[in-house]
């Protein structure tokens, strides 16, 4: 039985895709006048906003992220909760198992974009990207919150939506569930486990 669950959030219990993607298209344009795709910005998803940034050719990435959460509040209007997700969140709870959160957020971006949610209460531990030198697909974050939580990894699971989430997982020498309901491509995730639906959870921490 996993004693421990531990949550990415963009993909995997946030429905952010539009918000960021849209708001990321805007940056990129009125930074270096190219009109990208959501499909072009995708790989952003799983990695810190700098990372993204540097890797578009936005000169002064730290800069560029203030101005991407200014206009991401533009579109905040469409990120919610992905469905069943917070009913699994309390059932979790109520089932005495420690869940927690490695994001590559920022504690701000995590304060301005997942706090407003009211989910907070639910998570023992966060590791955001302040907390590491390294980050994902880097195994840093991981191993940082196992060092904090005290977590058995054998009896450690992580739920995610990309190939970063997985990677951080597989180096971090603990099981990894995708959840496809965020994913948008499963090239080289070779994951314990596929989740339908975040209530698969459920079955699987009962089962293990």
């Amino acid at each position: 039985m996993y004693s421990t669950v531990i949550f990415d959030i963009d993909g995997t219990i946030l429905d952010t895709e539009f918000a960021v993607l849209s708001s990321l298209q805007k940056l990129v344009y009125e930074e270096t006048d190219k009109k990208l795709s959501f499909e072009d910005l995708l790989f952003s998803f799983g990695i810190t906003g700098e990372a993204a940034l540097s890797q578009l050719g936005i000169k002064d990435p730290k800069e560029g992220c203030n101005k991407w959460n200014e206009y991401l509040k533009d579109y905040f209007h469409h990120i919610k909760v992905f469905d069943d997700m917070e009913e699994t969140l309390a059932k979790l709870h109520e089932m005495n198992i420690s869940i927690g959160i490695v994001t590559s957020k920022t504690k701000l971006e995590y304060e301005a974009d997942f706090m407003p949610f009211g989910l907070s209460n639910f998570f023992d531990i966060v590791v955001c990207a302040d907390d590491t030198e390294k980050h994902k697909p880097d195994p840093d974050p991981i191993l940082k919150f196992i060092e904090l939580s005290g977590s058995d990894a054998s009896k450690t699971l992580y739920i995610g939506d990309t190939i970063y989430d997985f990677r951080c997982a597989q180096d971090s020498h603990i099981d990894f569930a995708l959840a496809s309901w965020g994913c948008k491509s499963k090239d080289g995730i070779n994951a314990t486990y596929i989740l339908k639906n975040p209530k698969d959870l459920l079955e699987i921490v009962n089962a293990v």
